[in-house]
């Protein structure tokens, strides 16, 4: 853990800085597919603006993190520093896991689904992202969404095909935060696939 990493500062105004993140991730969830405002803080190597504030506002001493192959060892020096979570090699075992590598992404059932009596209990998704849109258009349906939204992402197809037998699994699967240019979209496991199509 080097003196630069940990010396990165983390929120500026930490309470109500927290408050407006955790607000925005809230909305990001209720409101499945609308980019959300994020605050943005100094981050490591490895981590964007806006993940490292979901990281100081949802992390604690409580929680467990599952970091993807090849995350700096900055960024763990930071997050261990700022939050003081602690982590694990288990993906199936994490509160909360951090992608850097959408592309590369795990399979979704390598993570916790939660179980039946405890469907909370599941891993959330923290998934860092060049921007916001992209090649894949996706048509989601759900709580909070008024009929029906088009949503065009960057990430593919294999994603969403797994995204649509984690949500016949309902109410166990995972709730995803995706983060770039300064904002979140949300997809909770509530958020159906009714299509899908890779725009070339």
């Amino acid at each position: 853990m080097t003196t630069a990493t940990v010396q990165l500062p983390g929120f500026t105004d930490p309470v109500h800085e927290a408050q407006q993140t955790f607000r925005a991730l809230l909305d990001a969830l209720a409101r499945p597919g609308l980019p959300q405002a994020m605050v943005a803080v100094t981050a490591p190597a490895g981590l964007t603006p806006e993940c490292a504030a979901a990281c100081l506002t949802l992390l604690d001493l409580e929680t467990t993190v599952w970091l993807q192959s090849g995350l700096s060892e900055a960024a763990r020096a930071w997050l261990l520093f700022h939050t003081g979570c602690r982590f694990t090699e288990q993906p199936q075992a994490a509160d909360f896991a951090i992608i850097h590598d959408a592309a590369n992404l795990p399979p979704l059932d390598a993570f916790g689904w939660g179980t039946a009596e405890y469907p909370e209990a599941s891993t959330s998704l923290l998934i860092q992202l060049p921007a916001l849109t992209g090649p894949t258009t996706v048509t989601l349906q759900g709580p909070g969404i008024r009929e029906a939204i088009a949503l065009q992402t960057p990430l593919g197809q294999p994603f969403w095909q797994q995204w649509q037998v984690m949500t016949a699994s309902y109410p166990l699967g995972l709730d995803v935060w995706c983060l770039a240019d300064h904002q979140v979209i949300g997809l909770p496991r509530t958020a159906r696939v009714t299509d899908s199509q890779e725009n070339l």
